[in-house]
C-alpha cells in the first residue's frame, strides 16, 4: 500500500515544451496578421483609389454629366425605427437611373435629411460602385440603401435631398 500512494505522489518538475512551442507559434501568427493588416490601404486610400479619374463638383463637364442622373426617393421602403439608445434610425432607400450615353462604373452620392424649413438634420456620402457586371448603363437604374443613425425623436424629417458629388465612367 506504501508503494501505491508512493507512486501519486509523484510529479513532474519543468516546463511542458509542446505548450511553450504552441505558445510561440500563436504569438509569431498573431504578430504576422497584425503586420499584413498594417499594409491594408486606409478607408480614405481606398475611397481615392476607387474614385481615380472621376469628375468632382466643380469641374466643367461635371453639371453635364451630372444632369443625366435621375435619383428618386422610394418612400415606400425608407424606414424610421428607434434604437435602444433613445435614437432614432432610419434606412434611406433611392433608384438612381442613368438618363446619359455613357456607362457609369462610379458615383459618389450624399444625402441628407432636412426638415420643413430646408434645414439639414444629417447628411452622408455614400460611394456607389457596382462591379463590371451591374455598371449603371445607359436607361438604366439601380437601388441604393443609405443607413442613418442618430436623429432625436422630436427631429422633424420632413424630406431627403440627393446630390451626386462625383462620377466615373468606364
Amino acid at each position: 500500500m506504501d508503494t501505491l500512494l508512493q507512486d501519486q505522489k509523484e510529479e513532474k518538475r519543468g516546463i511542458n515544451k509542446v505548450f511553450l512551442a504552441a505558445a510561440l507559434v500563436a504569438v509569431v501568427l498573431l504578430a504576422g496578421i497584425a503586420w499584413l493588416f498594417t499594409l491594408q490601404p486606409t478607408a480614405e486610400e481606398q475611397k481615392q483609389q476607387a474614385m481615380a479619374g472621376s469628375h468632382f463638383e466643380g469641374s466643367p463637364e461635371f453639371e453635364q454629366y451630372t444632369n443625366n442622373i435621375i435619383i428618386n426617393t422610394d418612400m415606400n421602403r425608407t424606414m424610421e425605427s428607434p434604437t435602444g439608445f433613445g435614437t432614432i434610425a432610419m434606412s434611406i432607400h433611392a433608384n438612381v437611373r442613368n438618363r446619359g450615353d455613357k456607362a457609369i462604373n462610379g458615383l459618389e452620392l450624399k444625402v441628407g435629411v432636412i426638415d420643413r424649413f430646408n434645414k439639414v438634420l444629417k447628411e452622408r456620402k455614400v460611394m456607389v460602385i457596382p462591379n463590371q457586371a451591374q455598371k449603371l448603363n445607359p436607361q438604366e437604374s439601380i437601388h441604393v440603401a443609405v443607413p442613418m443613425d442618430g436623429f432625436k425623436k422630436d427631429d422633424d424629417r420632413a424630406n431627403v435631398r440627393w446630390k451626386v458629388t462625383a462620377i466615373r465612367f468606364d
